[in-house]
């Protein structure tokens, strides 16, 4: 069931959160995209580090604040770690993406090496959302928008892990 509150449009990625099927998948893209757009524009993490961080943790904060913040409200709504709330995928996505290290001058094989490095950031972030693995498979017990929020922040860190060591392949494979 759609949600018309507009202060759901944040808790559901602008409405992402209703797309099917894998609702987790669909919150988890706008991080994606944006990074890219930002090395599209010249913003790229090696080139401005502090302002593409910067709007990832902007990202982070936002939808954690509001996984936090309106939570309760979403799960009486929606149910218990509803999936029509995707702000927890958004803000693990994003923070997947911090600390890029990776410079994008305009050259092919730079693209093609941060299409890879984002791709494996939303494969690995997904991927380990989908399988909760320890500490991440039991904290989705906590009540309100902290069961629905840290799971998702603490799979962001191995998924980060995973993508610092691509990042270090593709750099050494250069």
């Amino acid at each position: 069931m759609a949600i018309s509150r507009p202060r759901f449009l944040l808790l559901t990625t602008f409405g992402l959160g209703h797309m099917r099927p894998a609702s987790g998948t669909w919150g988890s893209i706008p991080p994606v995209a944006l990074a890219f757009g930002l090395i599209l524009v010249g913003l790229a993490p090696a080139e401005h580090p502090i302002v593409f961080n910067l709007i990832m943790l902007g990202i982070v904060l936002l939808f954690s604040h509001v996984c936090v913040h309106q939570g309760d409200e979403a799960e009486a709504w929606f149910g218990k770690d509803p999936s029509e709330v995707v702000a927890d995928e958004t803000a693990g996505q994003a923070l997947t993406l911090m600390f890029l290290p990776i410079a994008m001058p305009l050259t092919t094989g730079d693209w093609f090496r941060a299409l890879v490095l984002l791709a494996v950031a939303f494969l690995a972030f997904r991927i380990l959302d989908i399988l909760k693995p320890w500490p991440a498979n039991g904290l989705q017990r906590l009540p309100g928008g902290w069961g629905i929020l840290i799971d998702d922040l603490i799979v962001a860190i191995p998924a980060w892990g995973i993508v610092q060591l691509v990042a270090f392949g593709l750099t050494k494979s250069v």
